[in-house]
């Protein structure tokens, strides 16, 4: 039985030609990926972590001693205070949205920082009517500093933030269905300083989906007071079945904790159910993961640019998180490459994406994603909302191999034109 893919050799020719030069790249990447793992590795040691702390709770969840040191874990990684690290987090929106409930009171404001939000988080702060029960609803209200020259304000977010009514800022590491560059660790600092010196009474929480284990430090490390992230992201390595994480000062991770269940009860109940040693793994896995995604992410852009389509960033570019832009300039080009990543998946490869109308999106939305953890941006999948730039947003990779494979099947699938 013949098992090799049908890949033609015009598309492994531009594979070939595709990789040279990215050596430097890829050493970055492969340094980075180093120094996050013993980080990681040094603060299992510290906490001495041992099988006893793979055993699961049921019920209410009281003394699972894994879960708990779990938190301490990813506050020490994420230079925190305290930190909550929940499978009963049902995605990063959720773990967010929690954040800013447990931040927030009515009569206060929301600023976000660099102009509006991921699409499902229009409706927790109720800039999009998509239910009752936004901030919007409770008397919080939001406002945003828009983008000047598709990149953060820091004048425009100085004058907004000095009003003290204004008590969290939000700021998205990642550039969510915009055609912004995500941030840097750097330039979050620098958000986060303008904040400080204009209004220091103000909370500041980031969105840090696809970004954690990129570079060296997180957001929490040069000023912000939270940051949050899913677990079927970065930090999971691919191996967490579900969750999200909360990490910064403690008041604000416990205000989480009791949006998360309810006033009284807080972070004191929650069992794990069997999932400690998946979410144990899957972190100290995160920063190779990551790496093999960020290969996939340079390569894909570099084929693409052979190819003669805009990227974002460029195949050359310091990376910020995961996401690699590609600008296909049409609705059937946008099917074309999602089908082919689809090709390429472990789980699924037979399905052909379709645009449809998905919760929390205002047009239909295309995906391509055959994951072993159902909607696990950190293995291989692209998605794109189905409007204009048609611009298709590439994520994960388990392992560059067969990331890069997947890249390949798109190719092929856009040069049937």
């Amino acid at each position: 039985m013949d098992l090799t893919l049908q890949i033609s050799e015009r598309v492994s020719a531009l594979a070939r030609q595709a990789e040279q030069g990215l050596g430097e790249q890829f050493a970055r990447i492969d340094a980075i990926a180093q120094a996050n793992t013993q980080r990681v590795l040094a603060a299992f040691q510290k906490h001495r972590v041992a099988e006893n702390y793979f055993a699961g709770t049921t019920g209410y969840g009281y003394d699972d001693l894994g879960r708990d040191k779990l938190d301490e874990i990813y506050a020490d990684l994420f230079g925190a205070e305290d930190a909550l690290v929940r499978i009963q987090f049902v995605n990063g929106t959720h773990a967010i949205s929690c954040a800013l409930f447990g931040a927030l009171k009515a009569g206060d404001v929301l600023l976000s920082a660099v102009g509006a939000p991921y699409d499902t988080l229009l409706g927790v702060v109720g800039a999009a009517d998509k239910g009752h029960g936004s901030l919007k609803d409770y008397g919080v209200e939001y406002r945003q500093v828009e983008l000047k020259d598709n990149a953060p304000d820091p004048v425009g977010l100085a004058k907004a933030v000095r009003d003290p009514q204004v008590k969290a800022v939000l700021i998205q590491r990642s550039k969510g269905y915009a055609t912004r560059a995500s941030l840097s660790v750097g330039e979050i600092g620098n958000l986060c300083a303008i904040v400080r010196e204009n209004n220091p009474n103000a909370a500041i929480l980031v969105d840090n989906c696809y970004g954690e284990f990129v570079e060296e430090k997180e957001p929490t490390h040069v000023g912000a007071d939270l940051v949050v992230g899913s677990l079927i992201k970065n930090p999971g390595g691919g191996i967490a079945p579900t969750g999200a994480y909360i990490a910064g000062r403690r008041d604000l991770v416990e205000g989480a904790a009791m949006r998360l269940t309810c006033p009284g009860i807080g972070r004191e109940c929650g069992s794990t159910l069997g999932n400690n040693r998946l979410l144990y793994q899957g972190l100290f896995m995160a920063p190779h993961t990551v790496a093999q995604a960020l290969k996939t992410a340079v390569f894909s852009a570099r084929l693409m640019e052979l190819l003669g389509y805009e990227t974002e960033p460029r195949s050359d570019a310091v990376r910020h998180d995961i996401i690699q832009m590609i600008h296909l300039g049409n609705g059937e080009a946008v099917k074309r490459f999602c089908k082919g990543i689809q090709s390429g998946a472990p789980v699924d490869s037979y399905v052909t994406p379709e645009p449809w109308d998905m919760p929390g999106y205002d047009c239909p939305v295309i995906m391509a994603a055959g994951a072993f953890v159902q909607g696990a941006s950190i293995e291989l999948s692209a998605d794109a909302p189905m409007r204009e730039p048609y611009t298709v947003y590439l994520q994960g990779g388990l392992t560059y191999e067969s990331g890069r494979t997947g890249i390949m099947l798109a190719a092929a699938e856009l040069l049937q034109e």
